[in-house]
């Protein structure tokens, strides 16, 4: 393997999600709640692709982070937006890309406190490794690992599409 690794493509993954997704959910009966901010992109594209009829949702995990003392809240934080009822619900949880497994667990603990789902599948564009918490996506297109130097960002451009890049810590 080389030395340089190739950025995954983001836009040939958000479709391939939809694609993974398709005949696992039930356009008229899943939620969708994208995490902020890359996660939220991504529930906009599955939640068009997949034609679902709940409006999706955005959470930020912020407040419920075990490392919100040393991290604290970000500037620009954006609210979180539940437009349905939770209670029952069958929810999957949408990111860009998973790591430690603490944004989920975050963004698991903020949802029951708006109800009980009946089931939470989680939906990520690419997984990195490096758990540090048993979680595991249910729909995940791709995987490679990171040194823990770097973060992988989805970003988004005016035109709305998506792309990574690699920013040192």
């Amino acid at each position: 393997m080389s030395a340089t690794k190739q950025l995954p493509d983001a836009e040939a993954l958000c479709t391939a999600l939809a694609d993974a997704m398709r005949g696992h959910v039930d356009p008229a009966a899943t939620a969708l709640v994208g995490i902020h901010t890359g996660g939220v992109w991504v529930a906009e594209r599955l939640h068009a692709a997949l034609g679902l009829k709940i409006p999706p949702g955005s959470i930020n995990v912020s407040f419920y982070r075990d490392d919100y003392s040393q991290r604290g809240l970000h500037a620009n934080a954006k609210t979180s937006h539940i437009p349905f009822d939770v209670e029952g619900a069958h929810i999957v949880i949408v990111d860009d890309v998973l790591h430690t497994g603490r944004t989920i667990r975050a963004a698991m603990n903020e949802l029951f406190d708006y109800g009980r789902p009946a089931k939470i599948d989680l939906a990520v564009l690419t997984d990195r490794g490096g758990r540090e918490l048993p979680i595991a996506p249910t729909f995940c297109p791709h995987s490679q690992s990171w040194p823990d130097a770097q973060i992988l960002a989805l970003e988004r451009a005016d035109d709305g599409g998506l792309s990574f890049r690699l920013i040192k810590k």
